[in-house]
């Protein structure tokens, strides 16, 4: 039997059937350009697109919750549709991800849509920290029961305690920081000091990916960002896309910045101390005005709430993942700061994937190959049509 497995994420929907080796990754969002107004690029077809400045961006989820069904159907039509996925529906059984916390009436809809609409055969609904957690479990050579899963996403960075397969609902924690709000600090800073790029989130969300790193000194680098020339290893020169000549913007090499060279029509972005300061919101929430704690802190509060003897193997077992994770030195710093906060006669230890944007697709392919999974996990379509959404409830949020 088919198993199509969706990390159905706010910025992108990582899908593939559970027989490949890795998901296609499809923008979770409907993208118009100003250069072509009357298309609507849907998912990947963005790629056809020639001129990516100023794109509007049509989403779905807004604040990590979906609220646009009608945006939802029209990129899910597309992901199941011939162009993608080629789904059978009544021979397909679907694992679908979902928020923590996730609104009832969200969930109800989505079983509605999936069974009536499509017509799936069967359903699984979960959250991408449980299927993180259950890849990671599956890897180690001792089979590590506990785990916190630190999904750092678009919207939002969830901290899940994970035991036996189950997030544990008293130790999760939400910061509102995401890749989304650090992608608008920057965009502000950057029109506020250089350029006006306000309506360049495409480029922006890129400049953010290729320069940003988390410090593991954050005085000693902005001490380092003031100092002039050669003596600044901070900063870096980030040549703007043209789409013309330039399709792709690129940090200029050490070489190029030293000669000073610069050829016609380059537009360039002096990248200082935002390469920082940036992802440091992910540390220090505060910074901008929003008063919540940082991951270091949220990892040892919702360890804290847990029972006193899981609270050392919870320590041991720390899980990064999301498209945050990917920042050089996050791994180093969430360590050390951790560290920090612990107990000291407890062992600490971060675990990055080497692969954390897919981490959860791949637990999710995993676990759709067990006996539990297809026994235990799902609702097929027929018992949809007997019970309704009671047995969707009692199935997926037990």
């Amino acid at each position: 039997m088919a198993v199509l497995v969706l990390d159905n994420g706010a910025s992108t929907a990582k899908v593939e059937f559970n027989t490949a080796d890795s998901p296609r990754l499809i923008p979770n969002c409907i993208f118009k350009a100003k250069s072509e107004r009357r298309k609507l690029f849907i998912g990947d077809q963005l790629e056809e697109c020639k001129d990516y400045s100023g794109l509007f961006y049509v989403m779905p989820f807004q604040k990590g919750v979906l609220v646009n069904w009608d945006v939802e159907k029209q990129i899910w039509d597309y992901i199941f549709g011939k162009e993608v996925m080629k789904v059978d529906f009544p021979e397909t059984t679907l694992l679908l991800t979902e928020p923590h916390f996730n609104f009832t009436s969200i969930k109800d809809a989505s079983d509605e849509i999936l069974f009536e609409e499509y017509g799936f055969k069967a359903l699984c609904r979960t959250t991408a920290a449980q299927l993180s957690a259950f890849k990671s479990h599956n890897e180690e050579t001792e089979k590590r029961l506990v785990c916190v899963v630190v999904d750092s996403g678009y919207s939002f960075t969830h901290v899940v305690p994970v035991f036996n397969g189950k997030a544990m609902k008293k130790g999760v924690k939400r910061i509102n920081v995401g890749g989304k709000l650090l992608t608008n600090h920057l965009k502000e800073i950057i029109s506020y000091r250089q350029l006006h790029v306000l309506d360049e989130t495409y480029v922006m969300n890129q400049v953010k990916e290729d320069t940003c790193y988390v410090s593991d000194n954050f005085l000693r680098d902005m001490n380092i960002a003031k100092l002039r020339g050669t003596k600044n290893s901070v900063l870096r020169d980030y040549v703007l896309p043209d789409y013309t000549h330039i399709k792709r913007g690129y940090v200029k090499s050490a070489t190029e910045m030293l000669l000073g060279s610069k050829k016609e029509n380059e537009q360039i972005l002096r990248m200082n101390n935002e390469r920082f300061a940036v992802p440091e919101l992910l540390f220090h929430p505060s910074d901008i005005g929003i008063q919540e704690m940082g991951i270091p802190e949220a990892i040892n509060h919702a360890i804290e709430q847990l029972p006193v003897e899981m609270q050392p193997h919870c320590y041991m077992n720390i899980l990064l993942t999301g498209g945050n994770s990917l920042f050089p030195g996050m791994k180093e710093r969430v360590f050390s700061e951790v560290r920090s906060l612990a107990p000291c006669d407890v062992d600490v230890a971060v675990h990055c994937p080497s692969k954390p944007i897919t981490h959860a697709w791949e637990g999710g392919v995993s676990l759709s190959k067990t006996d539990t999974f297809l026994n235990k996990m799902c609702v097929t379509k027929a018992e949809y049509d007997e019970h309704g959404k009671s047995i969707c409830r009692e199935k997926f949020d037990s």
